[in-house]
């Protein structure tokens, strides 16, 4: 659990023996824990260049276990999940993944002469707003538009990712699906005692205990 949060102490994962959670809720959630942090469908190579790619996107604390986004995107390829639609520029969702690493690594190789993964953190980020930008010059881009894998896989992919573990529902204070304890006190600045607290008018202690014992 990271203290990174405006709600100090608390940890969605002590509802899971409680009555916040249903045996379908705690189903997906240790299906989301048990995923390896290993490559099954992309390459070791294009595996590495994710895993550059996601730390620039979405930079992790090191105070607390790092959320495993590569391992998230890769099973959900393993598994053929799709979001229901697809742009009709781009290629299904399992080509344009590979497709699109590839660009990034021939733009990397074709800027600096060297893998994504090995430039500096300025670098990649330099060349990641190019790609959202559209100002890429890797003939490979001719295979998959760069603003469109940027804003529907690179940054919609990796955030559903990060947002899906319970590490980040702990950071935002949100207890997982409503059902089935639901939510009784409904208007502004009303909390459930099941619903984490926020520390923004900077009780932090008083906050933490409360939190401590949500369930």
């Amino acid at each position: 659990m990271t203290e990174h949060t405006p709600y100090p102490g608390y940890d969605v994962m002590r509802k899971r023996a409680g009555h916040s959670w249903n045996d379908a809720t705690r189903a997906v959630i240790d299906a989301r824990l048990a995923i390896k942090d290993r490559p099954e469908f992309f390459s070791p190579e294009a595996w590495d260049t994710l895993n550059a790619i996601c730390d620039r996107i979405i930079p992790q604390p090191p105070s607390r276990p790092r959320i495993p986004l590569a391992a998230f995107i890769d099973r959900d390829l393993i598994e053929g999940n799709q979001p229901g639609f697809r742009h009709i520029d781009l290629p299904p969702r399992e080509i344009a993944w590979p497709t699109g690493l590839q660009a990034i690594e021939d733009e990397a190789d074709q800027l600096y002469h060297r893998k994504f993964p090995l430039l500096l953190m300025d670098q990649q980020d330099a060349l990641l707003k190019a790609v959202e930008n559209g100002d890429v010059k890797a003939p490979r881009w001719a295979e998959i538009p760069a603003k469109l894998f940027f804003s529907t896989h690179l940054m919609s992919d990796i955030i559903a990712a990060y947002y899906a573990h319970p590490v980040a529902w702990s950071e935002i204070g949100y207890g997982g699906p409503a059902s089935p304890r639901g939510y009784v006190r409904m208007h502004a600045n009303e909390r459930d005692p099941w619903e984490a607290a926020s520390a923004e008018d900077g009780h932090v202690s008083k906050v933490r205990k409360i939190n401590q014992n949500v369930r």
